[in-house]
């Protein structure tokens, strides 16, 4: 079976975890070898980094270097000898996740993580992206019903429709990729939109 890379973005709270996990046992029902991993973290190293990058103070620059050291481990160990090995990776959060965190949130110069994004993944990109999207207040109001806040989940619903923003520009520039994914509906609601997204690709 060909390979595929799958990520799943979208701001805190949007509910990528339970689809994820939807998505891995039905990809292999289909016969496909699925890997399961994430970012920041997916290798001891990159874990290492995403302790720091989720609880330490640090401002943009650091946050992207930080990130993009991890994605560079992570893609050497474990996405790229998974995608030659013919299997499916499906990955919460990759690059996409930068420009719209760092990038729209944080007003980083974006020609820094273009950089940084050619020199790390040299040419690697997802083959599909599904993106969970929903306003801001519905995502905080599900964090807060679920989980102690990390020092992301604590900044206020601008901040967080900043990224939004970023994520909205990152799929309109590549329309082929993205796959917008209405987050605000119940989770069966969400599995169909998923489901129909696959299957229009013969996946």
């Amino acid at each position: 079976m060909k390979s595929r890379f799958i990520t799943f973005e979208g701001i805190d709270g949007a509910g990528k975890s339970t689809h994820i996990a939807a998505l891995t046992e039905r990809l292999a029902q289909g016969g496909a070898a699925v890997v399961n991993t994430r970012e920041p973290g997916g290798t001891v190293l990159a874990e290492t980094l995403r302790g720091l990058f989720l609880h330490s103070g640090m401002d943009s620059l650091t946050e992207a270097l930080l990130v993009f050291a991890g994605r560079r481990d992570h893609l050497q160990r474990v996405i790229e000898p998974a995608l030659a090995a013919g299997q499916t990776v499906l990955c919460d959060r990759f690059t996409d996740a930068s420009f719209a965190y760092q990038g729209a949130g944080r007003g980083m110069d974006l020609s820094i993580l273009e950089t940084l994004e050619d020199w790390v993944q040299e040419g690697r990109q997802p083959d599909l992206t599904l993106w969970f999207d929903l306003p801001a207040l519905m995502a905080a109001q599900r964090r807060a019903a679920a989980r102690e806040a990390d020092r992301f989940e604590q900044q206020d619903l601008e901040f967080f429709e900043r990224v939004r923003g970023g994520y909205a520009e990152r799929a309109a520039a590549a329309p082929q990729r993205f796959a917008r994914i209405d987050a605000s509906l119940s989770v069966p609601e969400v599995a169909a939109q998923i489901a129909a997204v696959m299957e229009a690709r013969g996946w």
